[in-house]
């Protein structure tokens, strides 16, 4: 058996003043927090696109930075495969170096001569 409370509310001008007074300033509270949330919201928007384009060009610096370093392997061997192709030609300049490569690799023979081809030893 729960007892009711014995508490009257009293209704004279008074309290219904400060009642509405409690509900202005809530109201008011209330309008400030709607306000301030509007605000919270274009501020949140203000920095996503912001982000978003910096993570883009993050990802599109990354890109590059791999197509560079793939760029710069190539080049290196590129580089090789030059200089290699530029002794082959300095050394062919010479009779006897040349005479021998075609012999090995063409496996060019003279007259009566047999030719075992050793894949090592070609130059």
């Amino acid at each position: 058996m729960s007892k009711k409370p014995n508490i009257v509310q009293l209704t004279n001008d008074y309290i219904d003043n400060a009642n509405q007074e409690h509900r202005l300033e809530r109201a008011e509270h209330e309008q400030r927090n709607r306000f301030m949330g509007w605000i919270l919201f274009v501020v949140v928007l203000l920095f996503i696109l912001p982000t978003y384009n910096l993570v883009e060009t993050y990802m599109n610096i990354k890109q590059q930075e791999k197509e560079v370093l793939s760029l710069q392997k190539d080049y290196d061997k590129l580089s090789d495969q030059t200089k290699e192709r530029k002794d082959l030609a300095k050394k062919l300049k010479d009779d006897t170096f040349a005479e021998k490569y075609a012999r090995a690799k063409y496996y060019y023979s003279r007259e009566g001569e047999s030719i075992y081809p050793v894949p090592s030893l070609l130059p």
